[in-house]
């Protein structure tokens, strides 16, 4: 199949589009570079620099490429309440989505599988988390994620466009040379890590909820389990029409625990400090992904905290300066 990834020279973006590539399927990659690395696409895969959003430039990409299916991991990922840049958000998670699903449409381009996120869910009601949980998101990020879900719900019901939402929980860890590097980083494994590497302190954001430890509890799924969910999701996605997936393993860790399972794998001390709660963050996030077991053939293999730690622990060490090291040496 010919696949046009969008997003693809990012954290998950590029482990999806390498994976979708040795499944063998022909992979074009779109990204605009913004927060993306272009050491981070594959010498075997097609790319292009451009913006998602840009109408007549996916249009002639799924013409000219003859695509048929893309996989949208292209969009901003922060989740604070209201972030400085919410104009940014609103524009590349909903308007420019929107415009890479009307190309497809003006394409007759039917198969499409969106990178979501467990933040549509908001303050859970009841753990763990299923598809069939109230929506209400707590901040921009969620909001805009569950505006694209619903749209793609109406385009497949008026259009007959099939598409699969998978709801990742926490992205983290790193397969062979594709790892997380993000200017500025915000994501709690790199950060950590950075902390056990540079003999810095790690803040953790609120130490006062209604958990065990009073520290913040996520499902950390690794990106080689949530890259293999794009593959079997691309596969079913004529069969399911439309549809939404949580991409989980049912089991949280908390920052604290997370902290000490980080001195395991790096045998620093890493020093810690207790700083107030981030708006926008629920105190426990947990998913259910029978679903996704059922009906996709998922499960999530390698998300163990150490494994996912020890993985990205080993993509820093080799990569201190993450991509700019690469890119220095291909100029």
């Amino acid at each position: 199949m010919r696949v046009l990834v969008t997003g693809g020279a990012g954290y998950v973006g590029s482990v999806v589009a390498r994976r979708l590539a040795d499944a063998g399927h022909r992979v074009h990659v779109v990204d605009d570079l913004s927060s993306g690395h272009r050491a981070a696409v594959g010498a075997d895969i097609a790319f292009t620099q451009g913006d998602s959003g840009d109408f007549a430039l996916v249009r002639d990409l799924l013409t000219r490429e003859r695509i048929d299916a893309v996989v949208h991991t292209a969009g901003a990922a922060r989740v604070e309440d209201t972030p400085p840049d919410s104009r940014r958000y609103v524009r590349q998670n909903v308007v420019n989505a929107i415009a890479l699903a009307d190309a497809m449409l003006d394409c007759g381009v039917t198969r499409l599988v969106f990178s979501s996120s467990a933040a549509v869910y908001g303050e859970p009601r009841e753990l763990p988390i299923t598809e069939a949980h109230p929506q209400a998101p707590i901040n921009l990020y969620g909001t805009t994620k569950l505006i694209f879900e619903r749209v793609l719900a109406a385009y497949h019901r008026g259009h007959g466009l099939d598409s699969i939402a998978l709801r990742y929980f926490n992205a983290a860890g790193a397969v062979g040379e594709l790892g997380e590097d993000h200017a500025p980083e915000t994501h709690v494994v790199p950060l950590l890590l950075r902390a056990a590497a540079e003999g810095t302190t790690f803040s953790i954001f609120g130490t006062d909820y209604d958990t065990p430890d009073g520290s913040c509890v996520r499902d950390y799924v690794h990106v080689a389990d949530l890259a293999d969910a794009h593959v079997l999701a691309l596969a079913h996605v004529d069969r399911v029409g439309h549809a939404a997936f949580n991409l989980g393993t049912g089991s949280g860790t908390s920052v604290k625990a997370l902290v000490a399972a980080a001195r395991k794998v790096t045998g620093a001390r890493i020093a810690v400090e207790s700083c107030p709660r981030r708006a926008g963050d629920p105190a426990v996030l947990v998913a259910s992904a029978a679903r996704a077991e059922a009906e996709l053939g998922w499960l999530a293999r390698a998300s163990d905290p150490e494994t996912i730690l020890r993985s990205a622990w080993d993509w820093q060490r080799a990569h201190p300066q993450g991509y700019a090291e690469r890119a220095a040496a291909k100029s």
